[in-house]
């Protein structure tokens, strides 16, 4: 069985033709409405199938609210247990219930998992150890580490490079997890950890290491006010190649100040997108997998589904969007608005 199984569960014959990934996504992706923007798809060259809309603890979301979310169809968690690991923890008992051990759950679910302490190799089986006690989980499906950047790059480079002692079956990393908490099917099939990703906080960097047998995910910061990623990573990556990385933004809703307020210059009537149509722009660029959220509620969860199954933005709404986000950080004074690329309220 593959990792994520979103095939409604019905009483079938024991022999079943193998279903092709195109007809394994088209079976999961029936349950919304069609559209140039699928719920659900591959995680680049893994065999994860994930939903577009990633959940992250960074809005303190509750363990109801989350469980409501995974009902509602988003299947990628994406969990810190260290840094911000408080604001994280109300999302624990969810993740406990979708992905402990003994939870039939649990391959219908892709948990990410990050450690922002970027050290050395050897030392992830102590973030794991955290992680396993945390979740009372078998495996992580992708294992981040964190806040990549100048900085920390060289001890990054060692750690990396160890990637194939700790990811998949048969591997040091599952031996030592195996020691520690036992020794499971779950843990000895999948390995205690299934993929390697990176969080990177430098874009040149992100780009240097695309194309590395030792990374399976990017994670990127990108939103309509800091479009970096547009020029210095995704044109890196071709959406239609299977071997290409997964890659995963955050950000969307913005860094500094909240993109859903309208900026200062931005003449009166004119659209103001919302939190859902900002998720829809980082989706609507090709090479992005997942849009990482910090929803708050229940509603938050709902108004980002409904926005997405709307499709990907025209190129009109995002040269207008583009405009707005200039406006944002003030790339562009007011009075040198070209009135022709404005679009009035919707």
């Amino acid at each position: 069985m593959k990792i994520t199984n979103l095939t409604p569960n019905i009483q079938t014959p024991d022999f079943q033709p193998q279903l092709t990934t195109a007809e394994e996504l088209a079976i999961a992706n029936s349950r919304f409405a069609q559209s140039d923007l699928p719920f659900y798809r591959k995680l680049g060259r893994t065999d994860l199938t994930v939903s577009c809309l990633g959940l992250g603890g960074g809005g303190h979301i509750s363990s109801e609210d989350t469980l409501y979310a995974f009902d509602e169809g988003i299947n990628y968690f994406f969990y810190s247990s260290d840094l911000h690991q408080y604001i994280y923890s109300s999302m624990r008992p969810a993740l406990r219930q979708l992905c402990g051990r003994g939870s039939s759950m649990r391959e219908k679910v892709v948990l990410a998992t990050v450690s922002y302490m970027v050290k050395t190799p050897d030392i992830v089986v102590s973030y794991l150890y955290d992680q396993f006690i945390d979740l009372g989980i078998d495996y992580v499906d992708v294992f981040f580490w964190g806040w990549i950047d100048e900085h920390n790059h060289p001890a990054f480079e060692k750690c990396i490079s160890a990637s194939d002692d700790i990811r998949g079956p048969n591997t040091v990393c599952q031996r030592q997890m195996e020691r520690m908490f036992g020794v499971s099917e779950k843990l000895k099939k999948m390995g205690a950890v299934r993929y390697i990703g990176a969080s990177f906080h430098d874009h040149d960097l992100a780009k240097q290491w695309l194309n590395s047998p030792f990374l399976d995910v990017a994670m990127v910061r990108h939103n309509l006010a800091h479009r970096t990623a547009q020029t210095k990573v995704f044109p890196h990556v071709d959406a239609n190649d299977p071997y290409r990385p997964g890659i995963v933004t955050f950000k969307s809703a913005g860094m500094l100040g909240a993109l859903w307020e309208p900026p200062s210059g931005l003449p009166t009537g004119c659209w103001q997108p919302s939190v859902p149509d900002l998720y829809r722009y980082s989706l609507s660029q090709n090479p992005v997998d997942v849009a990482l959220a910090g929803w708050q509620t229940r509603e938050h969860v709902d108004a980002a589904i409904q926005g997405v199954q709307k499709g990907k933005f025209t190129s009109e709404e995002i040269d207008y969007l583009n405009l707005y986000g200039d406006l944002h950080r003030n790339r562009i004074k007011p009075d040198e608005i070209p009135t022709e690329r404005l679009l009035l309220s919707r």
